[in-house]
């Protein structure tokens, strides 16, 4: 058996697996909820991350009846740029800023303007945004300069979870990626950009590719958890590059979309390339020596769930997607702006603000509803459109998520984006990629493409439905309002 851990926003699942790949059962611990102090700003506990591994670890154990000693190696997952600080003594400083905290705008400024943004694009491939780690740990120097005193080292949310697992400061190349502090083409941490913002390289962790084994579960470890002492560890993946590896996008002319929380558009690059306006990112993939380029919206199944949750408490997410079927395509005339926590692709704008737009008294809540997914798909399709500007070939698209559950959303995507849409056999995601990669790692297996070929299998598909072209005309109007808009979400900001 091989065991796969994602540490995510809302909770930590663990999967177990079999040397087929095939899932033989899972358990999820669910997290605190995301504290949110002021506008923008997002933190968790990393001790409840760890909190909920040991309860997931030992809740599938238990599930399974499969004893520890028979799981021959773990990979990790995680949440991707949340900043985790640790003193001298190994304890957390501070509770973590995550991936979507977007207070750090001054200090993206700042990097900006004393490293140039062509030399930041030359140093990591990417530009420096307000959601990655650096920023973060900048603003901890400009604002709290008593815990910035007493940062030792510097970690990922799945690499905490890794050195409580094994006393290992240890990352991997998908994940450090979107840190801001590594060098994309080079697979190594940027000490140019270190060097240049006068940052100690020593809080780094060392850095591993995704397949290679980072450590061993420690035997203190071992007995609060049923694991066996000694069971290795491996580098495992960003949350992002884990589900490609779980949906099979490890070669090339299959892309994916994830509806989580954030939804990411995700593709295969053999050969490292990037977009010039940094509209899209492009990261060390999990397979070793590739590359995968991403869109990100930062308030895909998070729209829905603002919804459910201001607007219709106790509202089942089914009944829901049923309501919003009752909607015409374009719902009225109505748009959606799913910058709830600023937008990434391809806007880059950690001001930006949600809203309807065209809205009448005429509308009803299925219309809210359905504009809503329409909205989250519109923005699916601009970061589509950018990675095919890349000369990434897009066959069809795999969804996975908890919006790809929905038969109603799917039959959207693949309208809004005019792709073929497929499900697959397992819906595991993050979990899942991490299980194969420890499979991969520590298996009879030659690396993960392979993997991949032997477990995972396609089985529904949706073909682009008659309102195609319709929603392609309705796209450009999407397009036109965030342009619109910009100037009133800077005075906004201003209030």
């Amino acid at each position: 058996m091989w065991l796969g851990i994602d540490i995510g926003t809302g909770g930590t699942r663990a999967l177990l697996v079999d040397e087929r790949g095939a899932v033989r059962g899972g358990y999820t611990a669910v997290h605190e909820d995301i504290l949110m102090q002021r506008p923008l700003w997002a933190e968790q506990r990393p001790e409840n991350w760890w909190d909920a591994a040991v309860a997931a670890i030992r809740g599938v154990l238990a599930e399974t009846g499969v004893p520890g000693g028979a799981v021959k190696g773990i990979g990790l997952s995680g949440q991707m740029h949340g900043l985790v600080i640790l003193d001298e003594a190994h304890r957390v400083i501070r509770p973590s800023l995550i991936w979507c905290d977007q207070r750090s705008q001054a200090q993206v400024d700042g990097v900006n303007r004393k490293l140039g943004r062509e030399k930041i694009l030359s140093y990591i491939a990417n530009p420096v945004l307000t959601g990655f780690t650096l920023p973060k740990l900048l603003w901890v120097r400009d604002n709290e300069p008593r815990n910035f005193e007493r940062v030792r080292k510097m970690l990922l949310p799945k690499d905490y979870v890794r050195f409580m697992l094994t006393g290992e400061f240890a990352s991997e190349v998908s994940d450090a990626s979107g840190t801001a502090v590594f060098d994309v083409v080079k697979r190594r941490w940027s000490y140019e950009m270190m060097d240049g913002l006068g940052l100690d390289r020593e809080i780094l962790p060392r850095c591993y590719e995704s397949s290679e084994v980072t450590g061993a579960i420690t035997r203190e470890v071992a007995g609060i958890t049923g694991l066996a002492a000694g069971t290795p560890v491996v580098g495992g993946g960003g949350d992002q590059a884990s589900s490609a590896v779980g949906n099979g996008i490890v070669e090339e002319g299959i892309v994916s979309c994830t509806l989580g929380t954030s939804g990411v558009v995700f593709a295969h690059m053999e050969q490292v390339a990037y977009d010039p306006a940094g509209r899209v990112h492009t990261f060390c993939h999990a397979v070793r020596d590739k590359w995968h380029v991403m869109g990100v919206t930062q308030g895909a199944g998070l729209s829905l769930q603002w919804f459910r949750n201001r607007l219709a408490p106790g509202v089942e997410y089914d009944a829901l997607m049923a309501e919003a079927a009752q909607s015409p395509a374009g719902a009225q005339g109505l748009f959606w702006l799913p910058y709830l926590m600023g937008e990434r692709t391809p806007h880059l704008d950690a001001a930006a603000r949600g809203g309807w737009i065209g809205l009448t008294a005429s509308h009803t809540r299925a219309d809210l509803i359905r504009s809503l997914i329409e909205g989250v798909c519109y923005s699916q399709r601009d970061c589509l459109e950018i990675i095919e500007s890349l000369g990434v070939t897009v066959s069809s698209v795999r969804a996975s998520g908890g919006g790809a559950r929905s038969a109603f959303w799917r039959g959207l995507l693949a309208s809004i984006l005019d792709k073929r849409v497929v499900t697959l056999e397992t819906q595991e995601g993050s979990a899942y990629g991490a299980a194969l990669l420890a499979l991969a790692g520590t298996g009879a297996y030659g690396g993960v493409p392979e993997v991949c070929r032997a477990a995972i299998r396609e089985t529904e598909s949706v073909e682009p439905g008659d309102a195609a072209g319709f929603y392609g005309k309705a796209h450009g109007i999407y397009q036109a309002l965030y342009p619109a808009l910009r100037p009133i979400y800077a005075r906004i900001g201003g209030m």
